[in-house]
């Protein structure tokens, strides 16, 4: 099995098991540097020993919320096991305050965080080895192990799109693609070769036996007038075989929508676009805890921005930048954020910002880089205006034309627009249409799948957003 789905959010099966491994690694690790601290003195060493579990995994835990919060795992697939042991110091690194704060705050339970070098010792040993355990189970094991046989049946235009779609290594962990098995009557825009021919006689549960088949991604263009194998599909099934349809799949596999694939009946009959009356109150109880937390992270950053913004321009330049942005149900609402263009960016309308935008003041650049422009929209997200997380709101003069040019755009406002968003983590800056269009394939899949899993993991992924810049502009 590639995926399990917790809460509603598809979670990666190796990567969960590679969590758990790295877990026990660095429980072990703090446990060797207890050991190594104390192994001239047995008494002592004998006396501790039995006080060390929670401190461990204290020290575990800490070290893998940092991780989720770099990427780390994920890193495997774009930068190779180099990048991620790069993170990984990283994660370490940024772990050991996080550990001093811990044990300051609860002497009495995680002391070993907090003293003689022991946590320090234990990043060391963590670092060699998580490099063991990542290094033998991508040799052993291997994210391959996991990966479902998917057979598409169809070859036609939307199957032809969803090979495209899938091309990249990050969106084809979950599986392998054996091939495609025209239906109906689809002309074939696949790659020849890339066709599964029956044998003489064999049915389609005879070739899923063949080809070691686990799942059956529905791709034919049309099915108005039938012509689906279904009693091969109905003994597939009942062998064990997953049938999918093609736009359940794609959402899987990349986490996000496909709007070319969708139709009004997909978003009426499909799990999710709820949340329960506690959900949405628990939503509430987490926007306005992490909110009062970040303002008061945050308040002396904010206070040097303000000095920074009036010594470049002055000290009557104006400090914050308020705009009109659409909010939940289409309600227009004013947003407010710390001035990063010259004020007189907008003279001739509202445009779009673009890469190298020469409008962007010299603190803009800085400020707009690491989000610290977008701090100030802490007071939307308290006064219940936007949410902690949800998809970024944007003005009504560009809601009204991409409601226009881009299907189910208008869907977006289901919701609460956000301080960070799913898209945010997924996709890079969007300065143009279709880079619109691609953003709201992931708000889609956000709208779809909310669950307080999905923000919280939202919110700290964005922390690998903010440190290495994705999507700033």
């Amino acid at each position: 099995m590639a995926h399990v789905r917790l809460f509603r959010h598809y979670l990666h099966v190796p990567f969960l098991i590679l969590g758990l491994l790295d877990f026990l690694a660095l429980v072990l690790a703090l446990y060797l540097a207890v050991f190594f601290r104390y192994f001239g003195d047995p008494a002592m060493l004998a006396e501790y020993w039995t006080y060390v579990l929670p401190s461990a995994v204290a020290f575990g835990l800490v070290n893998l919320v940092v991780m989720v919060a770099l990427a780390v795992h994920q890193a495997k697939l774009e930068e190779g096991l180099t990048g991620m042991m790069l993170r990984t110091i990283m994660t370490l690194i940024l772990s050991l305050p996080l550990s001093y704060v811990l044990a300051f705050l609860l002497p009495d339970y995680f002391w070993y965080l907090g003293g003689e070098g022991v946590v320090t010792s234990a990043s060391v040993f963590g670092f060699l080895m998580l490099g063991i355990v990542r290094s033998l189970f991508f040799r052993l094991i291997g994210a391959n192990r996991f990966r479902r046989r998917v057979l598409m049946l169809g070859a036609g235009r939307r199957a032809y799109q969803m090979e495209q779609e899938l091309q990249s290594p990050m969106n084809r962990k979950g599986f392998v693609l054996v091939g495609f098995l025209p239906a109906n009557e689809d002309s074939v825009q696949v790659d020849e070769q890339r066709l599964c021919h029956q044998k003489k006689d064999e049915d389609l549960p005879g070739l899923i036996d063949r080809l070691r088949i686990d799942e059956i991604v529905i791709a034919v263009d049309d099915r108005r007038h039938g012509g689906l194998p279904m009693e091969g599909l109905l003994e597939c099934r009942m062998r064990g075989v997953r049938i999918i349809e093609g736009a359940s799949f794609y959402e899987r596999e990349t986490r996000k929508v496909a709007l070319e694939m969708i139709t009004s009946g997909w978003l009426v009959f499909s799990e999710g676009f709820s949340l329960s009356a506690i959900s949405r109150l628990s939503k509430r109880l987490i926007d306005l805890s992490a909110s009062l937390v970040l303002l008061a992270v945050t308040l002396p950053l904010m206070l040097l921005t303000v000095i920074a913004i009036k010594f470049e321009d002055g000290l009557k330049a104006p400090v914050l930048y308020s705009q009109e942005r659409v909010g939940l149900n289409g309600r227009i609402f004013r947003v407010h954020k710390f001035r990063s263009m010259r004020t007189d960016a907008e003279k001739g309308g509202a445009v779009w910002a673009q890469k190298d935008d020469d409008r962007i003041t010299r603190v803009g650049h800085v400020i707009r880089k690491v989000r610290i422009d977008e701090l100030p929209q802490i007071f939307n997200v308290l006064k219940g205006e936007m949410a902690f997380v949800g998809p970024r709101p944007e003005r009504p003069v560009f809601v009204d034309q991409l409601s226009e040019s881009i299907p189910f755009y208008s869907e977006r406002h289901r919701v609460k627009p956000g301080l960070t968003g799913w898209a945010q983590l997924c996709f890079a800056y969007a300065d143009s249409e279709e880079d619109t269009r691609e953003k709201l394939r992931y708000d889609l899949y956000y709208i779809k799948n909310q669950s307080l899993l999905l923000d919280i993991l939202t919110m700290v992924q964005t922390v690998e957003v903010v440190l290495f810049k994705k999507g700033a502009q």
